[in-house]
């Protein structure tokens, strides 16, 4: 069995969401080695998030923004977390409600995604800056 690891930064974006599964794979030579494996994602950060979802129609990337700021809006003067801002807490609370780590299979040197679907750098703060992601991939 292989097994691979690299740590990336990828470059600050604005809140919102965004498709980086192409940055991902250009930066992944070694998938081509793994015939049949496994590929973890982890951003070590706790204001934003990744997730997996629709990757063609931009209307999903606003919806999303438009459900989560409902959902979890700003401003809320029960937060007791506000240090860096009305921001601040919303956007734990947004990486709680998804995630910080996606698995996803390999097959045939591919990341085995279904047709329509992208991995989402969730960027949940006004000014997030750039982001650590640490990517595992194993396999044969």
């Amino acid at each position: 069995m292989k097994i691979f690891q690299q740590a990336l930064q990828i470059r600050g974006r604005s809140r919102g969401y965004h498709l980086i599964t192409r940055e991902l794979v250009q930066a992944l030579p070694q998938l081509n080695e793994i015939s049949v494996g496994m590929c973890q994602i982890f951003i070590q950060h706790t204001s934003a998030s990744l997730t997996i979802n629709e990757n063609a129609d931009p209307t999903v990337r606003a919806d999303f923004e438009m459900f989560f700021d409902k959902t979890v809006p700003e401003n809320d003067p029960e937060y007791l977390h506000d240090d860096e801002g009305p921001d601040d807490m919303p956007a734990h609370l947004k990486t709680a409600l998804l995630d910080t780590s996606l698995l996803i299979p390999i097959s045939n040197g591919q990341l085995a995604l279904g047709t329509w679907q992208g991995i989402y750098l969730c960027e949940h703060r006004n000014h997030g800056g750039s982001r650590n992601i640490v990517v595992t991939i194993w396999g044969n």
